[in-house]
């Protein structure tokens, strides 16, 4: 068939109301947008970012689109949420406004900015829905190709679907692995690196993803010729193009942004072949326009010239589709200005209620607030500061919660030697309010379901009495073993894990046990290899995803940070992705493979726990809890211990440890010594020479970091030894300051203390390659001595002299 037939059978199977009620729906999207961008003006929200000019190809691409696929895009999709019945202008605006209300605003309960789409993929306790019968999209972020290392896994796991037996009766999830994984993105952020590690991945692991790059020519304010080699990423992956059906490859299409037939046609000959075959597919969608320019941030006539305008003027996509319709008979131009004007007075009514949801609950508690106020009035009198304080919150026309908030809370202060009836009231009003607030905006961060890691039971692991001693990896390969063979959705990806098992051998001869869908090595592509978990664990598996060295993380430490670790927390328990990253570190020699960048982990992925087990064993009983629960996590095991010896426990895959539960390693009575990972040894040795000059410490293995010491059994030992040091490998003020402030500050230690508390940290730069350059770099025994030492000292000069 020709490309003229084929868009004429395309366009021919559609009705005219189906052709019509497309027309309308990029009208009201295009209205959406419009009425956006003025309502930021008005000061009734603080940012716009809106789909105008996109409305074609998105219509088009919801054409495609069907039960059980999965969107991973970015924020000018609303015509797509809106045509694939996964977003109503009503909820449209609830998120433009902010809406703090998963009802109104599902996507993210007013978290996010408006353009930012999610659907809820769990049920209100948490677990997964029938993915396999819903469009589904995965929550938005906003960095800019940010969205492509997810869409890695959501497609991947289609792969999984399909070619995994044991997967087939989840069907929750998947029929056949027959869901394609649909992604958007801009033409100026293909520019990214991580649009081209993932379109590579893609094309090595050959599965159903589907791209679409809305190409306006422009990236804010900078022209393609900027951007792009030959202005063109379509002409740049032209290389990626299969040559012939069952060959390695992408398949490429180019279409205009403004042909609505065309459209049309590319996209379910798209989707057929990326759903059929598993071949992925980029469509370069070109001519796009964008009619109100990047934001309500700034103007694009500041940057594009009249005859750039002009063309764009001309070449809008409703316009022409307009034109399109009418040449084509089929509608009268008054059926289309009907249309138009239909789609313009729904907006303004969608707005209008949105708008009211959104403030008539907040100014209901301004009155109520009000009121109580006004009583303290009565008891003060009205010539004082806090008549005009409620005033000023009774005639605010358009108040916020925070105001509500604010003035209550001065009011108090106000009245703080009054004590009265009146006082009590508010004062119960601002702690209803607060919680209440807690839960609209600061709820979620871990999940709140019955399979929250810190719901999981504790199990003792069993040790045979005459239990052999083996090396450490033996102990996770055999804890790995027993768990692949109890769940079927369980299977790890990295570097090296798949024919060799690892470069230290935890998956040795796993992926002849089980397979190379199951246990499989990758490219060297941190970023996409932890999208592809991203992904995969949105659908339903359990991937355990390998950094090789932790050094490594901050190739990925961005999507880590942006999109698994807020996933909860942004769409407020809308979505879970239980994605365990596993990597090492600690203790190895050279600047790129011996680094701790714990302080930096710790401020960036918070919503991901950060487990530090000092050995394998506790490792595995980790990893026993993690595959049982419902939340994404970051194991770092210790390098050096792999080859150290360990007993194997009876219940290798079934035992359990809790998260933030600290282990006294050593009891002591001088000084508590507050440790982790691969230092507990250092300090351990550190302990045995301290206790020869007559010191006793005790050791004291946090174990994880996120969460950490959650009943404060820390505190129990500063109690005894009043005295205490904080010793890691991270650069001074990381780590150590961490564990700090939650002994000192959150968990008031300070009461307790009678000398400075100290940290021992490592030097502020990389450890040089080479045994001295660890020594020197990185705390050892005799620091430890010292440090502890020297507080002794203090304490005692008589019986601890100088010595040095």
């Amino acid at each position: 068939m020709s490309t003229a037939e084929s868009l004429v059978a395309a366009t021919a199977a559609l009705s005219k109301e189906e052709l019509l009620r497309d027309y309308r729906l990029g009208w009201e999207s295009r209205q959406a947008s419009l009425a956006g961008r003025k309502e930021v003006f008005m000061g009734k929200a603080k940012f716009g970012i809106f789909g105008d000019g996109k409305e074609l190809p998105q219509l088009a691409m919801a054409r495609a689109f069907q039960p059980g696929d999965f969107r991973a895009g970015y924020y000018r999709d609303q015509t797509f949420m809106l045509a694939a019945g996964e977003l109503t202008l009503q909820q449209y605006f609830a998120q433009l406004y902010a809406t703090p209300d998963a009802d109104a605003e599902p996507a993210t309960a007013g978290r996010a900015m408006n353009g930012h789409f999610a659907t809820r993929l769990l049920d209100e306790d948490g677990n997964f829905k029938n993915l396999a019968a819903l469009k589904n999209s995965s929550a938005d972020i906003s960095p800019t190709a940010g969205q492509m290392p997810r869409l890695v896994g959501l497609a991947y796991a289609s792969k999984l679907y399909r070619q995994n037996p044991e997967l087939h009766e989840l069907t929750q999830f998947s029929v056949s692995g027959n869901e394609v994984a649909f992604g958007t993105i801009g033409n100026a952020s293909t520019s990214e690196g991580m649009f081209f590690e993932a379109i590579n991945a893609a094309g090595v692991l050959q599965i159903p993803m589907l791209i679409s790059v809305w190409d306006d020519h422009y990236g804010i304010s900078v022209p393609a010729e900027y951007q792009t080699t030959k202005q063109s990423i379509s002409e740049i992956l032209a290389g990626f193009q299969r040559n012939a059906p069952g060959e390695q490859g992408f398949e490429i299409f180019v279409v205009k942004g403004w042909d609505y037939p065309a459209l049309v046609d590319t996209y379910l000959r798209a989707a057929e072949v990326c759903r059929r075959e598993h071949v992925p597919v980029l469509i370069h969608v070109t001519e796009v326009t964008q009619p109100q320019g990047h934001s309500t941030s700034g103007s694009h006539e500041r940057y594009k010239s009249k005859e750039r305008l002009s063309w764009e003027e001309e070449h809008d996509c409703l316009r022409k589709m307009r034109e399109w319709l009418l040449s084509e008979g089929y509608a009268t131009a008054e059926e289309l200005d009907q249309i138009e004007n239909d789609a313009k007075d729904l907006v303004k009514k969608t707005r209008v209620a949105a708008w009211d949801d959104f403030f008539n609950p907040i100014k209901q508690e301004r009155d109520e607030a009000v009121a109580l106020l006004e009583t303290l009035v009565t008891e003060t009198g009205q010539e004082n500061s806090l008549h005009e304080m409620v005033e000023l919150l009774r005639h605010n026309p358009t108040p916020i919660r925070a105001d509500i908030v604010r003035t209550v809370r001065r009011a108090l202060r106000l009245v703080r030697e009054t004590r009265s009836g009146a006082r009590r009231n508010l004062q119960n009003y601002l702690e209803q309010a607060l919680a209440e607030n807690a839960d609209r905006y600061n709820s979620y961060l871990y999940s709140q379901s019955e399979q929250a890691a810190l719901n999981i039971d504790v199990v003792p692991a069993e040790f045979a009495p005459n239990a052999p001693q083996v090396d450490g990896r033996e102990v996770l390969q055999a804890c790995f073993e027993a768990n692949f063979r109890r769940d079927p959705t369980i299977f790890a990806i990295g570097e090296d894990v798949g024919k060799i098992g690892d470069v230290n051998q935890a998956f040795a001869g796993l992926q002849e046990k089980f397979g190379e869908l199951r246990v499989t090595d990758t490219g060297i592509r941190e970023c996409t290899i932890i999208g592809q978990g991203i992904g995969a664990a949105l659908r339903g598996l359990r991937p355990i995803t390998e950094i090789q060295y932790l050094d490594y993380l901050l190739y990925a430490i961005q999507i880590l940070s942006d999109d698994v670790a807020c996933l909860q927390y942004r769409t407020k328990g809308g979505q879970k992705a239980p994605l365990i990253v596993r990597t090492r570190g600690h203790r190895l020699e050279g600047i790129w493979h011996s680094g701790s960048p714990i302080g930096m982990i710790l401020s960036s992925i918070r919503g991901m726990h950060v487990l530090v087990p000092r050995d394998m064993t506790q490792a595995a009983g980790f990893y026993n809890t993690l595959l049982r629960s419902d939340e994404p996590a970051l194991v770092i095991e210790c390098l050096n211990g792999y080859r150290l010896k360990e007993r194997i426990p009876q219940n290798v895959g079934d035992f359990t440890l809790p998260l933030g539960v600290p282990e006294v390693l050593r009891e002591g009575q001088d000084v508590t010594i507050v440790t982790y990972g691969s230092m507990c040894r250092i300090v351990q040795d550190a302990a045995k020479q301290l206790a020869e000059v007559g010191i006793s410490a005790e050791i004291i293995d946090v174990q994880s970091l996120l969460p950490f010491d959650v009943d404060h059994l820390i505190v129990d030992s500063l109690r005894k030894t009043n005295r205490v040091l904080f010793a890691d490998e991270d650069v001074p003020g990381g780590a150590t300051a961490y564990m700090l402030q939650h002994v000192l500050d959150e968990q008031q230690g300070y009461r307790f203390l009678d000398s400075q508390p100290r940290c021992l940290a490592a030097q502020p730069h990389r450890p040089p390659y080479g045994s001295d350059g660890d020594y020197f770099s990185k705390p050892n025994a005799e620091d430890v001595f010292d440090a502890v030492y020297e507080l002794m000292h203090e304490a005692d000069p008589k019986r601890f002299p100088a010595i040095y």
